[in-house]
């Protein structure tokens, strides 16, 4: 009989296993697309036009965190508030058959592909700001942008090209250039990190004489040469290399490649994705202990459930399509679970997260990321090191300064290593070798060997001590 009975449970099982982890791995984008699809293909499924929480299913009457299971065990002040957030800002709704909304406008959501390259990103952020007839100049930008997200065109040549006057071009580029990732369209590098200077001063404190550095030691930034920027501006040494350490931890001079990949060595092989961040963290405003709040974006709006009509319907069912019906409500309730499940190991993965890389999220500065594994967080959550990988995969997050990135370099345990490596060179004196990187490098507490110092600086885009010494 228990034979049978484990027999029975495994098929449930397995498939509950692997849609789980099939929907682990993806990025919200993507449930986004395959709910779509569910719930155009299977009658038993259907949405609900409510805000009610994820977790425990309590209506919510606002926006924001549930006020029941959103509250950490511990009530300490430092413990994140960790909730699944619905995506209000999306431009795509559902309607009562799951479907986008019927509109008069083009649907630049159903358009896009499940990875989007960066003129698709950028135009279905923007096609609310812009008239109708101003959609083909914005398209002809941002089809005019190189791979570092740059304008190759003058905005000219684009006005006379459309008969339009060149002020109403300099709008929708300038509403382009406003929109994530931010600088995109910009004319140079230098233009790139303005606007992302201007857009940061939002939110957060920009050092003094930031805006001059780059308007004028643009070159001095690139070299490291604190001394000459420092001259250039009329200030200290010690100020100077703040601004510049300012500016290479917030801002990129190359908008196209600011989510995914090192601008200085990008990967060929690397699919440059973009879309909105899967995790946005915030510093709850007025906390005196600096309390982080974890929005976990969730892949759709209101809540999935079993259809209650089409339950009643299956039970007097005719005989042919029995099985049929009773299969749809199968699956339906196995996605349903598997999302929950998503959600809570997302939740877990990033409350422990949270409390263990606070000062990095609220400083932005990875020096002061601890190093860690994903086999030291399956450990801490109590599931197998498979699961953190998927969870972690394709992921992104934004940081309170606006920041966004990769999910998995909370993971990168090199990072530290090499940002201690940039302040080494950044302060020497007379250019050090590998051989002499390696011996400071062991006294901050990183026993690393010399080729991969080698390794680490090549990264990093720093020059060999040869090199350094002629510049």
């Amino acid at each position: 009989m228990f034979q049978i009975q484990n027999q029975e449970l495994r098929p449930q099982v397995t498939a509950h296993l692997a849609q789980t982890m099939s929907l682990l791995v993806m990025p919200a984008t993507e449930i986004r697309q395959k709910i779509r699809t569910e719930l155009a293909n299977n009658p038993a499924l259907e949405i609900v036009e409510d805000h009610r929480c994820p977790s425990c299913g309590r209506v919510i009457s606002t926006p924001g965190p549930c006020p029941v299971c959103s509250q950490p065990f511990d009530t300490q002040e430092e413990d994140p508030i960790v909730f699944i957030s619905s995506p209000e800002d999306f431009p795509a709704s559902f309607g009562k058959n799951g479907l986008q909304k019927s509109s008069n406008e083009i649907s630049y959501d159903n358009l896009a592909p499940l990875v989007e390259d960066l003129p698709a990103f950028v135009l279905r952020q923007i096609a609310p700001e812009i008239q109708e007839e101003e959609r083909l100049i914005a398209a002809h930008i941002l089809n005019n942008l190189d791979d570092d997200g740059l304008l190759t065109v003058p905005l000219e040549e684009i006005s006379q090209y459309y008969h339009v006057p060149l002020s109403r071009v300099t709008r929708v580029a300038d509403i382009i250039k406003h929109a994530e990732p931010a600088g995109v369209g910009a004319s140079s590098p230098q233009e790139a990190l303005l606007i992302q200077l201007d857009i940061l001063r939002e939110y957060t404190k920009v050092p003094y004489l930031a805006e001059e550095a780059i308007q004028i030691g643009m070159k001095d930034l690139s070299k490291h040469s604190y001394r000459k920027l420092a001259k250039e501006l009329n200030t200290s040494y010690d100020h100077a290399q703040e601004i510049a350490e300012f500016i290479r931890s917030n801002l990129n001079p190359y908008p196209g490649r600011a989510y995914w990949g090192d601008h200085r060595q990008p990967s060929k092989s690397q699919t440059q994705a973009y879309h909105q961040p899967d995790i946005i963290l915030k510093e709850v405003q007025n906390s005196p202990s600096r309390r982080i709040i974890v929005e976990i974006i969730s892949p759709y709006r209101g809540t999935l459930r079993i259809n209650p009509l089409f339950r009643q319907a299956q039970k007097q069912a005719p005989d042919e399509k029995s099985d049929a019906w009773a299969k749809d409500i199968e699956n339906a309730s196995l996605l349903i679970k598997c999302l929950q499940q998503r959600n809570h190991t997302m939740e877990q993965l990033m409350t422990e997260l949270v409390k263990g890389q606070r000062s990095y999220i609220l400083s932005g500065d990875t020096a002061l990321l601890q190093p860690q594994t994903q086999a030291d967080m399956s450990g801490h959550l109590g599931v197998h090191e498979s699961t953190i990988s998927r969870a972690v995969s394709d992921k992104s997050v934004q940081l309170p300064n606006r920041k966004i990135i990769p999910l998995k370099q909370f993971f990168d345990r090199s990072l530290p290593i090499r940002t201690t490596l940039l302040r080494l060179v950044e302060n020497e004196n007379t250019p050090l070798t590998d051989t002499e990187l390696a011996e400071e490098l062991s006294l901050a507490g990183y026993n690393i060997a010399r080729r991969t110092v080698a390794k680490y600086r090549a990264m990093e885009g720093i020059l060999s001590s040869r090199l350094r010494q002629k510049i």
